[in-house]
């Protein structure tokens, strides 16, 4: 009788520290997968905020490029002329800012992540005015839209290109910050809970984790919708 019990304490404390592991390995997983996707989205941020410094430095500079190319055309030099506007324009092309939302953060990722999503052909509408100062931090504003944009990306790459879209909303209402992103998808979802985000694989799952708990963090709401061919996220953050 002693072996026995002895034998099944021994499993019981197994069990219990197979569990603690589990826990601290999961724990450390998040928190790494957190810590990656973070770098991701400062690098992007970092990228498009060089872009914004790059366009206002030609907008500075326009005058004296103006008085550049009046001076080759007055000594006819007209070659000349045409390279420094060939020179002009190679600059123009490397500068693709969609949006001016008057957050500087915000627009860094939507302007790199739609970018993305218009250069994969996908049919893109979109409008978004973000107040500079909010209550959430601009690395989990940023975490959030570009999961939910990157979601969306990956949700229209399964369905047929001609019908690919994403609609992307985000303003003020009733004095808090609201997200909205619609898109095209072959997938039927009955009920979003929380075995809904365990089965989604890779970043898309992991994005899902991200945006649930960012939105909790602050006590905001997050609702998705599934309606034949549309997927809609919608979150509400305070300001």
């Amino acid at each position: 009788m002693k072996i026995l019990t002895l034998i099944l304490g021994s499993v019981a404390l197994l069990l219990l520290v197979i569990y603690l592991l589990y826990r601290i390995l999961d724990g450390i997983y998040d928190r790494r997968v957190a810590a990656y996707q973070n770098k991701l989205l400062k690098n992007e941020v970092d990228e498009v905020h060089n872009l914004y410094l790059t366009m206002r430095g030609w907008c500075h500079d326009y005058h004296n490029h103006m008085q550049s190319v009046k001076a080759y055309l007055a000594m006819d030099s007209l070659e000349e002329a045409r390279a420094y506007l060939d020179a002009l324009e190679q600059d123009l092309d490397d500068i693709n800012l969609l949006f001016n939302t008057g957050n500087i953060n915000a627009d860094a990722v939507l302007n790199a992540k739609i970018s993305l999503a218009i250069k994969k052909g996908i049919q893109v509408d979109y409008k978004a005015v973000v107040p500079k100062t909010l209550a959430v931090s601009d690395i989990d504003l940023c975490v959030i839209i570009g999961n939910l944009i990157d979601n969306a990306v990956e949700a229209c790459g399964k369905v047929a290109s001609e019908n690919q879209f994403i609609r992307l909303y985000i303003g003020i209402f009733q004095k808090q910050l609201y997200l909205s992103v619609s898109n095209a998808t072959s997938e039927t979802v009955r009920k979003f809970d929380e075995q809904y985000i365990s089965i989604k694989r890779g970043n898309h799952g992991h994005g899902l984790k991200r945006i649930n708990k960012i939105v909790d963090k602050y006590g905001g709401f997050v609702n998705r919708k599934n309606e034949p061919g549309v997927f809609v996220t919608e979150i509400l953050l305070p300001l």
